[in-house]
C-alpha cells in the first residue's frame, strides 16, 4: 500500500531566477528564524511582534488550519495572539446580543490581512511547503496532503453566514454561545468569522478568495 498522500491541490516549488542561489530549507525544528524573517518581510517587524508568536510558527499554523473546520480551535496552538479586550455584549439573559463595539477588537488583524499581497504570501508558503507538509505528517496525518486541508479550511471559512442585525446570545454556563442552534453548531472557524462582525468578515473573505485563487494558480 502506497504511503504517498492523494493530492487534489498540489504545490509546486517556486523556480529560482537565473543566477539566483536559493538557500536550503532548515529542519522543521530549526525553522522559526527563517519563518519569522519571511513573515516580517510580508508584514513588517512591528506587526509581527505585536500579533504573532515567534516560536513553533509553522507547527502552529498547521495545527490551526487543521482545527478551524472542526468544532474547536484551541487558542494555545494558534500562531496569532488573542484579540485584545473582553468579548463585548449588550443586554442580559434572553436579550443578550454581541455588542457592535466588539468588531473593533478584530480590526487591527483585518487591516494586517488586507495589506498582505496574496501572491507574495503564496510564494513564501510554496517555498516553505515541505516544512508545512512535514508538520502535518507529525501532527498525525502521514497519508494526507496539507495544502488540500488548507483549501478545505478556506472554503469552510468562506461558507460562514454573513449575519445582519443583532446576533442573539445564550449563556448556559460561564461562556456565551449563539442562541441560534444552527450558528452554535458551526465550525470553530465560522464562529470566529461571525464573531468579528459582518464588515470585518466581508473583508476577510475577500482576501481569502484572493489567497485561494493564488494557491490554485500557483499549482
Amino acid at each position: 500500500v502506497s504511503s504517498a498522500p492523494a493530492i487534489s491541490h498540489p504545490v509546486e516549488a517556486p523556480k529560482a531566477a537565473p543566477g539566483e542561489i536559493v538557500p536550503p530549507l532548515p529542519a522543521l525544528a530549526d525553522s522559526d528564524a527563517a519563518a519569522r524573517d519571511a513573515l516580517i518581510g510580508l508584514l513588517g517587524a512591528k506587526s509581527f511582534a505585536d500579533f504573532f508568536y515567534p516560536e513553533r510558527i509553522i507547527l502552529r499554523i498547521v495545527a490551526t488550519v487543521d482545527n478551524l473546520p472542526r468544532k474547536s480551535a484551541p487558542a494555545r496552538v494558534m500562531p496569532v495572539k488573542p484579540v485584545a479586550g473582553a468579548f463585548v455584549t449588550v443586554g442580559t439573559g434572553d436579550d443578550a446580543i454581541i455588542g457592535p463595539q466588539n468588531a473593533a477588537r478584530y480590526a487591527p488583524y483585518v487591516r494586517i490581512l488586507q495589506a498582505i499581497d496574496a501572491r507574495k504570501l503564496v510564494a513564501v508558503y510554496s517555498r516553505f511547503y515541505p516544512l508545512f507538509q512535514r508538520a502535518y505528517r507529525e501532527l498525525g496525518y502521514p497519508n494526507k496532503y496539507f495544502n488540500d486541508r488548507l483549501i478545505e479550511a478556506i472554503d469552510d471559512l468562506l461558507a460562514a453566514p454573513e449575519l445582519e442585525g443583532p446576533v442573539k446570545l445564550a449563556q448556559p454556563k460561564v461562556l456565551y454561545e449563539y442562541a441560534d442552534p444552527d450558528l452554535e453548531g458551526r465550525s470553530a472557524g465560522q464562529k470566529i468569522m461571525m464573531r468579528m462582525g459582518r464588515d470585518n468578515e466581508l473583508k476577510v473573505k475577500a482576501k481569502l478568495r484572493a489567497l485561494r485563487r493564488a494557491l490554485v494558480a500557483g499549482a
